[in-house]
């Protein structure tokens, strides 16, 4: 209660401060500020260089007639020194009496070393940008109260060295992708995030209505089918850095709104992913990490090395104690499953499909085991309904997922380009609609169109973003690397 009364008081100056700087003609917020440095590349300059740099004040430090303060942006923070041998007692006062923490400023001077050997301007002027009517919280330790640091995440980036870390490294991320990607021979690309179908992965989508086409549409949960039409039409390589939506459950793995990267390559197989892929998150890993290292659960993992592969339908099966690909029906594989006593009977009753029930036991018997860098491949076809089925055995797909710490960052598999057994496996998906899979995808006539005119054979793959930042910098939440999550 103290500790709200004081930061009330504090506002209450802080605007007095502010009305008075207004009486007096002087505007609190300046339009502009012509900086000739930032404060990363002024950190870089010799001493005795002249700059004139920007910043947060992020420390103020008043010793009688010479002071510090120390300006900050996400990157970098410097020492500014003021004096009264540079400054008249007029700008000194103002100094004093007018800057806080919090607040910006613009500093003119020249770069010093102090008697500890911290490069240091010299301010010879400066000049107050825009006041801060709230302090920041208290001696600014960072904050404490999680769902503050999530609402107000601009107080965790100033307080919060790891989350200036975390999200500098997103966008870092982010680039890096796109450099690689194009580097071989990718092109980027941009489709539709209102959707008149659901199609692409199994999710249940967030819907709305178009106004002016009065007609009911859907946010994308996966930009995978007009990717293949991009295909079709022609481009060899193309991917797309997607903002995807899907109307389901919230865990520290989930969220409604995330990002992901596909990319789809004509005249590849799963295998030419996994090849491509692996070179791919050793090459990241290595540039986001500095080593081509991972730690998971205080463990460290060199991605240099082979990494393990897992195969999916025989470990499930092993796991349950009979073939899963046995089973021709829902109701026989949920006999089968329910006669291992592993599950509650009616968590097993109330899934609708076959890949819902082997989807239930795998998250429950196998993910979670997968701690170490891992390949799992050779799905039932039951499980993705855009996937090739194999040629050795159809009742599997050509697909794989990679996992670290019982986390699928990314899911790829060979891609079904023939029509007739596409056209089949969606109006299962049609009728697993009908009877009550809201998870289900719509019988999409536009892309089976795109299909029938001819599609190479290809490879695309998924990859979540947010989970994959979770990883490379061990935060406990998908929240922790998003940087505005939706809240309740």
């Amino acid at each position: 209660m103290e500790l709200a009364q004081d930061l009330f008081r504090e506002e209450d100056i802080r605007k007095e401060k502010i009305k008075a700087l207004k009486e007096q003609g002087k505007n609190p917020y300046a339009d502009k500020f012509e900086i000739t440095h930032s404060i990363s590349e002024a950190l870089k300059l010799e001493v005795g260089s002249k700059v004139k740099v920007a910043g947060r004040v992020m420390l103020k430090r008043v010793m009688g007639k010479f002071s510090f303060i120390k300006i900050a942006n996400v990157f970098d923070r410097l020492q500014v020194s003021f004096s009264r041998n540079e400054l008249d007692e007029e700008e000194y006062t103002f100094f004093k009496k007018q800057l806080d923490i919090g607040d910006f400023v613009g500093i003119e001077g020249e770069l010093y070393l102090t008697q500890t050997g911290e490069l240091t301007v010299r301010t010879q002027k400066f000049e107050l940008l825009s006041k801060a009517q709230k302090p920041l919280p208290e001696k600014f330790h960072g904050l404490i109260d999680t769902e503050a640091k999530y609402r107000q995440r601009y107080l965790d980036l100033i307080s919060n060295e790891e989350a200036r870390k975390v999200f500098v490294g997103r966008s870092k991320l982010v680039a890096f992708i796109r450099d690689y990607l194009q580097k071989n021979g990718f092109l980027e690309v941009e489709t539709p995030i209102i959707q008149s179908a659901v199609c692409g992965a199994s999710a249940k989508p967030f819907l709305t209505h178009h106004n002016a086409l009065d007609k009911d549409c859907n946010l994308r949960i996966a930009p995978e089918t007009y990717l293949k039409q991009v295909v079709c039409g022609g481009f060899p390589k193309v991917f797309e850095v997607a903002r995807c939506f899907r109307n389901e459950g919230m865990d520290p793995s989930h969220l409604q709104e995330f990002t992901q990267v596909e990319w789809y390559a004509s005249f590849w197989n799963f295998e030419d992913n996994i090849n491509f892929y692996s070179n791919f998150i050793r090459e990241l890993t290595t540039y986001m990490l500095g080593k081509p290292e991972i730690t998971v659960r205080g463990e460290t993992y060199d991605l240099t090395k082979e990494f393990k592969r897992v195969n999916y339908t025989e470990t499930l099966s092993k796991a349950l104690g009979f073939d899963i690909l046995e089973p021709e029906t829902v109701d026989e594989l949920k006999e089968k499953v329910i006669a291992t006593n592993l599950f509650e009977e009616k968590d097993i009753q109330i899934l609708k499909t076959k890949g819902a029930v082997i989807d239930f036991a795998y998250k429950r018997l196998v993910r979670p085991n997968i701690i170490e860098p891992t390949f799992l491949y050779n799905y039932p076809t039951c499980l993705v309904p855009l996937a090739r089925p194999s040629d050795a055995d159809p009742r599997t797909i050509e697909m794989f997922q990679f996992l670290i710490n019982g986390e699928e960052l990314c899911k790829s598999y060979s891609e079904l380009v023939d029509p007739a057994i596409q056209r089949a496996s969606l109006e299962e998906q049609a009728k697993a609609k009908a009877n009550g899979d809201d998870e289900a995808m719509d019988l999409d006539e536009g892309f089976l169109l795109s299909m029938e005119h001819g599609m190479p054979p290809m490879s695309g793959l998924g990859m979540g973003i947010d989970r994959l930042l979770v990883i490379l910098f061990e935060q406990p939440s998908i929240r922790d690397v998003v940087l505005f999550p939706i809240m309740k």
